[in-house]
């Protein structure tokens, strides 16, 4: 929970973009617009947990889309240059183009995006894009069909997905970015089958080592297909040659692929952790704002929204809160082992 903040009376303001304790700068907010999601991937909500009788946050607890809009203005007057909209899934966020035709519109923002489990892709692809939407990433685990039914745990076919990409490549995105969780035994085979569909410029390929993000998951260090495992792996089957970084703090370590021109990256937070150059805050649906990924307890910005504070009020605290932070839990991991941590769904990944 937030304490109040100070006023611009009491102390010198800080520069637009302050950075935090470890001189990282506030360039990126994840929004998650929803806790719920259709899917029940055993990395993220495993049935055991999520299950039908899960109580999910009521509508009075989740911030509006004019609060989100309110927050993300906010956050783009402090530095913030990019947006991705997250879940939970943001597709089952009703009337999701409002909020997005909203966001398109915030004076300074460069970029929005969203990730999404791509189940209803075919049918919102063209109205998100309509409403200003510039990038979408789908979440893709597996191309057999039977190994994508079983992770994500509703026997949902890996078909109308690959139908939603290409419905979003025909509403004018491109490329489509597409994130592959990685876990030992279950789906490591599908890395090159997944290389060798997703081929071209019209793509970008994301290999994510599995993450210990949250309590219920049930990781463990042996399930880990590493980054030198799934380069090595894919180098035996195509010519990769390394690409430079696109700007500073990138997560990803990128290829590209010389016969395809297809753009692969690698996304290794346990094994090569990149937290000295994140740049990225989380707002949960509920308003908890967290400043990592791994992040415990929140701040509570709902409160501040609904308790009558101005936007310059609220900005202070987020600058307050932003400043303080010394996150870097992937760095030091074995340090953290066993502490209680926010779930993915809430916190969109």
């Amino acid at each position: 929970m937030f304490t109040e903040a100070p006023t611009t009376d009491d102390r010198a303001r800080l520069p637009v973009a302050g950075a935090d304790g470890l001189g990282r700068a506030l360039r990126d907010l994840r929004l998650s617009v929803t806790d719920r999601c259709n899917f029940r991937c055993g990395y993220c909500m495993p049935k055991e947990v999520f299950g039908r009788d899960h109580a999910f946050q009521p509508k009075s607890e989740l911030l509006s889309f004019e609060e989100m809009e309110r927050l993300a203005r906010i956050f783009v007057g402090l530095g913030v240059e990019k947006i991705r909209v997250t879940g939970g899934e943001p597709l089952l966020k009703r009337d999701l183009p409002v909020l997005i035709g909203k966001l398109a519109a915030l004076k300074g923002l460069k970029d929005l995006a969203m990730t999404t489990n791509g189940s209803a892709l075919a049918v919102m692809a063209k109205p998100l894009f309509e409403a200003g939407l510039k990038r979408v990433t789908v979440s893709v685990d597996a191309l057999d069909d039977s190994v994508f039914r079983r992770m994500n745990d509703v026997d949902f076919p890996v078909n109308r997905v690959l139908k939603g990409i290409d419905a979003a490549l025909e509403a004018g995105f491109g490329p489509v970015k597409i994130n592959m969780v990685v876990k030992r035994g279950v789906n490591e085979d599908q890395m090159v089958p997944m290389a060798r569909h997703f081929a071209g410029p019209q793509y970008v390929l994301r290999f994510i080592e599995y993450m210990d993000v949250g309590a219920t998951n049930g990781w463990r260090l042996d399930d880990v297909v590493t980054a030198k495992e799934i380069v090595r792996r894919l180098s035996g089957e195509m010519d990769l040659l390394p690409v430079a970084a696109n700007y500073v703090g990138e997560v990803a370590r990128r290829f590209r692929c010389a016969v395809s021109d297809t753009e692969i990256g690698v996304i290794a937070s346990v094994t090569q952790p990149f937290c000295r150059g994140c740049t990225r805050a989380r707002v949960a649906a509920d308003g908890e704002f967290f400043t990592c990924l791994f992040g415990a307890k929140g701040h509570d910005l709902r409160a501040l929204l609904r308790g009558g504070l101005s936007d310059e009020r609220v900005a202070d605290a987020i600058r307050a809160v932003w400043g303080a932070r010394d996150d870097r839990y992937s760095e030091v991991r074995s340090e953290g082992a066993g502490m209680p941590r926010a779930e993915m769904s809430k916190l969109g990944g």
